[in-house]
């Protein structure tokens, strides 16, 4: 079995906070440039499956978050991706990213503690006394909440996976696509605290069987912007907005 668990490329969202605002978290689109990182994470893919034994070639079931900037990188994957290596492709809402309640549009903690002090000073503690896992935000998921719903979607994959070599792409968000590794491999809570989100367009290919055990490599590192790489390619992609301004005081 193996399963590539893709990060979205680069949102608006990445460069620009304000864009969660605007937009809402889950309508959050690409940038020009994170339609690129995604198209290359497709082409990794398909160049690491070309190069599998024929014997050990299954099709890819692709499965994706339903948020827009998930969708437009899956969309960009399948762009670089034979067609004859694609089985299913199916959205599930159990890959979201994590809710972040009343501070879902603002991740400024000077704002959140400005806007909501007591609720900010309750998240506070939480994390101090139980750690950032178990902490949940006002109205919204902790971690530990993702890796509960992250398990009953591994569920459905090994139940399919069950009497065939499954090959699969999840394409996620940071903290949904850690909390897959975290559970298929067994991983304890101190692991999770200490790891950091992959990033944008990052593939991590989990491999194994359930005889020997699973391993993950990160298989592909998204290339950064270089110099003069700024201008058009921070816009968003496939759509023509631009990132309102926040009004000042």
């Amino acid at each position: 079995m193996r399963l590539f668990l893709v990060r979205h490329g680069e949102s608006l969202g990445n460069i620009n906070e304000q864009a969660y605002r605007q937009f809402g978290d889950h309508n959050v689109p690409l940038t020009r440039w994170g339609h690129r990182q995604a198209l290359e994470a497709g082409g990794v893919i398909a160049s690491y499956l070309k190069a599998l034994p024929s014997a050990g070639f299954g099709k890819l079931h692709v499965w994706y978050s339903p948020f827009l900037r998930t969708r437009q990188s899956k969309d960009a994957l399948l762009e670089a991706l034979p067609e004859s290596f694609v089985g299913d492709i199916r959205e599930d809402y159990l890959l979201r990213e994590q809710d972040f309640g009343l501070f879902t549009e603002i991740y400024d903690h000077a704002e959140q503690k400005q806007k909501f002090p007591e609720e900010f000073e309750k998240w506070a503690r939480l994390r101090s006394n139980s750690g950032k896992f178990y902490a949940r935000p006002p109205d919204g998921e902790s971690r530990a909440d993702v890796a509960q719903r992250v398990r009953l979607f591994l569920q459905t994959v090994m139940h399919d996976a069950e009497n065939s070599d499954h090959n699969l792409v999840i394409v996620g968000h940071g903290v949904t696509n850690r909390a897959i590794e975290m559970n298929f491999l067994h991983r304890p809570v101190e692991w999770f605290e200490r790891s950091d989100n992959p990033g944008n367009a990052d593939i991590t290919l989990i491999e194994g069987t359930r005889s020997q055990g699973y391993e993950s490599i990160l298989l592909h590192q998204a290339a950064d912007r270089q110099p003069g790489q700024e201008g058009e390619l921070r816009d968003a992609y496939g759509a023509d907005v631009t990132i309102t301004p926040k009004p000042t005081a």
